[in-house]
């Protein structure tokens, strides 16, 4: 499969700034958007830049964006947020990014003329689950059921474990030590630990991916099915 369109929201992420790279270098995507509240700067576009399509995009009025102006194959969603501070303030800012401005900003890029087949795919969390009593797996469960429910023709969900290798703006310093002991052992990381780099390009190579040899997921009393790619089936699929 060739000549795909793809557009990537969260491009100024940890994970969203190297998938974007691996996007533009790659033979298989032809024209990728760049849409988000800021957009990456021209001098840190290493490859690719004839193909590229920046928008700066306010996700309060998404109905002002336009983001299906243009038939997108595959819509990459690395828009995400991390939860600061304590109390209800802190948990509705974290959910209005996290769940509310990803769900909106897929429903607003989907395609509804019938006239393309496109893929959705979601970066989640590790173990997400509507009853956990941590908000950020709860917003991820959530997430991917209000994103399943859509009606993209195929849906994928990544769940990658602790992220490592990565330029990230902010780490905790329970998750250094945390990832430091459990990269001593291979299972261990193999499990629960996913390199930056590696994770991007297992986006990128999913949005080509044949789905076939997946078994599809289906959301319980529900008819719209979505497949979930855990640690293990990313480290298979970046080598791909």
């Amino acid at each position: 499969m060739s000549g795909k369109t793809a557009l990537i929201f969260g491009a100024t992420g940890a994970t969203g700034r190297v998938l974007l790279q691996e996007l533009l270098g790659s033979a298989s995507y032809t024209l990728v958007g760049e849409y988000g509240r800021r957009t990456t700067p021209s001098d840190q576009i290493t490859v690719g830049k004839d193909k590229l399509r920046q928008k700066v995009v306010d996700f309060e009025k998404l109905d002002e964006a336009q983001l299906n102006e243009l038939r997108w194959d595959v819509v990459f969603m690395c828009l995400g947020s991390r939860i600061s501070g304590m109390g209800a303030a802190a948990a509705a800012t974290f959910e209005k990014v996290d769940r509310e401005y990803v769900v909106n900003a897929a429903k607003a890029a989907r395609t509804t003329d019938g006239s393309s087949s496109q893929r959705l795919v979601y970066i989640s969390g590790f173990t997400p689950n509507t009853e956990a009593r941590r908000l950020y797996s709860r917003s991820k469960a959530f997430t991917e059921r209000d994103l399943a429910a859509i009606g993209y023709e195929e849906t994928i969900f990544f769940r990658p474990g602790g992220l490592t290798d990565g330029q990230r703006s902010e780490r905790r310093l329970g998750e250094v030590i945390a990832h430091s002991i459990i990269s001593l052992n291979k299972s261990w990381s193999d499990k629960l630990l996913m390199p930056i780099p590696v994770l991007a390009k297992a986006l990128k190579n999913a949005g080509t991916l044949a789905l076939g040899m997946i078994k599809p997921y289906a959301l319980e009393g529900s008819t719209q099915p979505f497949t979930v790619i855990e640690n293990k089936s990313i480290l298979s699929i970046a080598e791909k």
